[in-house]
């Protein structure tokens, strides 16, 4: 159970983070939030689709990264294998939130990072230190400050980013069928994909819409992540080749 608390160089000068790459670390998930703005990137290696918050109504853009609950194919004995890592893995184990406070007498909201002390990348010998001697941050703490703060830009911009693919009927849910080598199959379902044909139906006033706010190119770039999936199916094959092996031997 996570256990966060305000960052600080007091509380936390001997503060250390192991970055590596491990399910032991807590990277082994299916799939991770994003935001539009990391979608260009994302797209390379990613299936990019979106989930429904079955409280809220709210939808959210996730990262494919499996099939099942507890499986990340990206991970293996050398770690990630794709030059991007997303955002929000990245950034583990800090969170940013804010704090009410005061400025000049007038009450205002103050962006703070909080750390999981729980997490099990936190230790006090291994890891990269997140304080320098005397009190600074070091380098690794300045690089999780940045990663956070485009995190929370992209997010405070996502909501209207959803609300126009609501507004012009540009989700549709899907279920994919993967059938495996070995003759297994698995479903997935409950996640929520571009829809095309909504989409070349627009008119022209709807796409420079879409254009001027910056929306088109991530509606595109989640539609071209979608031939990630049959990278994943291949990369689950060659898992499932591999433990067969280590079984028969």
């Amino acid at each position: 159970m996570a256990k966060y608390e305000l960052l600080n160089n007091v509380d936390h000068k001997d503060l250390r983070v192991k970055i590596d790459r491990s399910a032991e670390l807590g990277d082994n998930v299916w799939f991770t939030p994003t935001f539009p703005q990391e979608f260009r990137t994302l797209q390379k290696h990613y299936p990019i689709v979106f989930t429904k918050n079955t409280e809220t109504g709210q939808f959210q853009a996730v990262a494919l990264m499996g099939f099942e609950v507890g499986e990340n194919l990206f991970l293996d004995e050398n770690g990630w294998n794709a030059s991007y890592i997303p955002l929000s893995i990245m950034r583990q184990p800090f969170l940013i939130g804010f704090q009410q406070a005061e400025k000049d007498g007038v009450p205002i909201k103050e962006m703070v990072v909080s750390v999981d002390m729980e997490s099990p990348r936190i230790s006090k010998t291994e890891g990269e230190a997140v304080f320098l001697e005397h009190g600074g941050n070091t380098a690794y703490l300045d690089q999780v400050n940045s990663i956070l703060n485009l995190i929370r830009e992209g997010f405070e911009r996502n909501s209207a980013f959803i609300d126009m693919l609501m507004g012009m009927d540009l989700l549709e849910s899907f279920v994919l069928d993967v059938e495996l080598d070995d003759g297994s199959e698995h479903r997935m379902s409950g996640f929520y994909t571009i829809n095309e044909e909504s989409l070349m139906g627009l008119t022209g006033d709807d796409l420079v819409i879409l254009n001027n706010n910056g929306h088109l190119e991530p509606i595109y770039m989640a539609i071209a992540s979608m031939s990630n999936i049959s990278t994943l199916v291949q990369m689950k094959n060659a898992l499932q080749k591999d433990i067969r092996a280590d079984v028969s031997d």
